[in-house]
């Protein structure tokens, strides 16, 4: 595992690394405030292929691979994690299942519109009664003629206000349920019978919209369905994986930004004649964001080569989201402590990444739920 890129990679990094430095961060005040992402930048991530990352070249795409992805989510995961979100939930799990999963007609219909941006996706599993326990879905799919008909309601689906297609998961056996009982279909917004609930106000992620999405008799094609009928909560786990890799990618850049912040900070800011940066209280701070960024960066490297190798990497990426999230969590903590009142005003930076953190610990996955998968794994590693 090494940290040494290919150049076509590096030269990425250091284009999104300006993008989110000379564009993003200059509005992102403007998107706390307004809870909405500038069209501008919109149109520039277009330009940039932001949204074609997980997208083969033959339809548009950069076709990143895991690792090259997750380089260039943490380069956004450095400024506002509303539009990071964005991005992320479109080029993971809201276009991942189609891409690795998808028929060659569905790939050919979407991905070109997907790749470019012209098309938003979004992943739709959870629902009130469904959050950490996926295979307790109440959503339902029952087959009539050459159609699906999809009933029930999901919530907290990321970009649902504005996506275009929706990865669903729903029940098509009750009886076997998760054991070969759930399908996942590729759902258009305009499909009849699809509802777009009122969009969340959220404490964190502003800019990133969520909606519950609600299915009374949607009609779905039957050529819409990802995968093998029946196979859609093993789809589920693959298409998460790669989901919280990204995920630990955007926290890894959040923590390399705000040890940046707080170093500078501490060696400007004067207490009793000297900079803050010579006390030993705050040089231990620096000392644990550092040490603890660093390792979090190789779980996340780490968990997204076993990917690209075609390896199984459940354990790896839950283990670089679950380490991850928590990091970016107490750096955060640790970057307003050291900032004092100037991390805890709104017009600064470091109040917003303190509540973009909280939710990296609950979305695609709580901490205990990865604990849960870890641990799992453990077991039947010893058995």
């Amino acid at each position: 595992m090494i940290e040494t890129m290919a150049p076509e990679i590096e030269q990425m990094q250091q284009m999104v690394r300006n993008f989110a430095e000379n564009e993003i961060e200059p509005l992102a005040q403007q998107i706390e405030e307004d809870d909405d992402i500038p069209k501008q930048l919109v149109e520039q991530a277009k330009e940039l292929g932001l949204f074609g990352m997980s997208i083969p070249e033959e339809f548009g795409g950069i076709g990143l691979s895991a690792v090259g992805k997750a380089m260039v989510l943490r380069e956004l995961g450095r400024s506002s994690h509303g539009f990071a979100t964005l991005i992320s939930a479109h080029t993971g799990i809201g276009s991942v299942g189609l891409v690795r999963l998808g028929s060659e007609r569905l790939k050919q219909k979407y991905l070109t519109d997907m790749a470019s941006g012209a098309k938003v996706g979004a992943f739709a599993l959870s629902e009130p009664g469904a959050g950490s326990d996926a295979t307790n879905l109440s959503t339902t799919a029952s087959k009539s003629g050459d159609k699906w008909i999809l009933n029930g309601t999901k919530h907290f689906i990321t970009n649902a206000p504005v996506a275009d297609l929706f990865t669903v998961f729903a029940l098509t056996d009750r009886e076997k349920g998760a054991k070969g009982g759930i399908t996942a279909f590729l759902v258009e917004k305009n499909f009849p019978g699809l509802i777009i609930g009122k969009k969340d106000k959220k404490m964190g992620l502003r800019g990133s919209q969520t909606a519950q999405v609600i299915f009374e008799d949607c009609e779905v094609p039957e050529e819409n369905v990802i995968g093998e009928v029946g196979m859609g909560y093993m789809s589920a786990l693959k298409i998460l994986g790669e989901g919280r890799v990204g995920l630990a990618a955007r926290a890894v850049g959040a923590c390399e930004k705000l040890t940046e912040w707080s170093a500078s900070y501490a060696q400007e800011r004067k207490q009793f004649g000297k900079p803050i940066s010579e006390n030993q209280a705050i040089q231990w701070m620096l000392a644990d964001m550092s040490m603890e960024t660093d390792a979090a960066r190789m779980l996340m490297i780490h968990a997204a080569e076993l990917i690209d190798e075609g390896k199984k990497a459940i354990k790896e990426a839950s283990t670089a989201k679950l380490y991850a999230s928590e990091v970016f969590n107490r750096i955060a903590d640790k970057a307003v402590q050291i900032h004092g009142g100037m991390g805890y005003v709104a017009d600064y930076p470091i109040e917003r990444f303190y509540r973009d953190a909280r939710i990296t610990k609950i979305y695609e996955g709580t901490s205990e739920v990865q604990r849960m998968i870890i641990a799992r794994h453990v077991l039947n590693e010893n058995k």
